[in-house]
């Protein structure tokens, strides 16, 4: 017997939860939202699977347009997650006092485990890592909600015009005018997408290496020499961001003048881009986790670092909080 949602709900659906988390957090920018929305998307879909008809939509359709209305329920008269630098200018003074601003809802990371790593369609896993980094995510928090949905669903997952203008209620001709708009506003929002590498890259890799080393070693004199000239360094929740190697170089002595040397880091994965656990020694010596560095990598070098410390955080990408001695 073909197993349907009326014969078996949750054997049904169960392909498509995970796809479902990745896109909503692709509209909401939180991990923590999209698990909630996700959720509540599949309680909506069980609730109504009596008026599921096959023969108008696939199931995938049908569950990404219950997904995408109860996101963009959710963000009604919500502000958007942005990252620092979507906040005001750079600062050029590393001395700058590091207070945490916890009234923003900042933009998160997204583990890569919610991204597919089986062996399907090469293409659709490549589009798939592409429209999650996290600079695509930062800019789209810049577009309504609307256009964002559209975007999304037209050329991250290839939603035809007509899929999309059934799944938003309204017409081919407004999917496609936000779609236009959409694509224009991002192009200006978020430009160097094109110039990144991607993480299993092996230029990628060597120049992750480096920067590891550089870390751990307080060697901030190499470190700069990885980034480009006109790097970025943010660190939410603070809200606060250095512009250029310069600055950012200045700002990591400090860090190293505030926080000493010894530090450890662990390579894992977020957003598909290279991220970095760091851990810090404490007065006894011991490596505690103190934040998550998620790493953009350009043709000419490390680009973007998005520092983040924040418990949330941390908790979805399931981080030992405490690094053994002999790792």
């Amino acid at each position: 017997m073909t197993v349907t949602i009326r014969t078996d709900f949750d054997a049904a659906t169960a392909p498509f939860r995970r796809e479902l988390v990745v896109h909503c957090y692709r509209m909401l920018g939180s991990v923590h939202d999209a698990e909630d929305l996700a959720q509540e998307t599949l309680i909506r879909a069980w609730k109504a699977r009596g008026r599921y008809d096959e023969q108008r939509a696939s199931l995938r359709t049908w569950l990404y347009r219950i997904a995408t209305n109860a996101c963009l329920t959710a963000l009604e008269g919500r502000a958007r997650r942005p990252l620092p630098s979507g906040l005001g200018p750079a600062s050029d003074d590393p001395y700058t006092p590091l207070v945490p601003d916890f009234e923003v809802p900042w933009l998160q990371p997204l583990p890569d485990s919610y991204l597919r790593h089986d062996q399907g369609d090469p293409m659709s896993r490549a589009t798939e890592r592409a429209g999650v980094r996290l600079a695509l995510i930062a800019a789209m928090q810049l577009l309504p909600p609307r256009q964002r949905a559209v975007l999304v669903l037209r050329d991250v997952l290839q939603f035809s015009a007509t899929e999309v203008a059934a799944q938003l209620d309204t017409s081919t001709a407004a999917v496609n005018s936000a779609l236009q708009r959409a694509r224009a506003a991002l192009a200006v929002a978020s430009p160097r997408e094109n110039a990144m590498r991607e993480p299993d890259d092996r230029a990628v890799r060597e120049t992750i290496e480096r920067y590891i080393r550089a870390f751990e070693s307080a060697d901030v004199d190499t470190l700069v020499t990885l980034l480009t000239e006109d790097a970025v360094l943010e660190m939410p929740p603070v809200p606060l961001w250095y512009g250029g190697r310069v600055d950012y170089g200045r700002f990591i002595a400090r860090i190293f003048t505030m926080r000493g040397t010894g530090w450890r880091m662990v390579q894992t994965s977020a957003n598909s881009q290279p991220a970095l656990a760091a851990y810090c020694p404490d007065d006894t010596g011991v490596l505690r986790l103190h934040t998550l560095q998620v790493l953009t990598v350009t043709t000419g070098g490390i680009a973007h670092n998005v520092v983040f410390q924040d418990p949330h955080v941390f908790a979805a990408f399931e981080l030992t909080s405490v690094l053994e001695p002999d790792h």
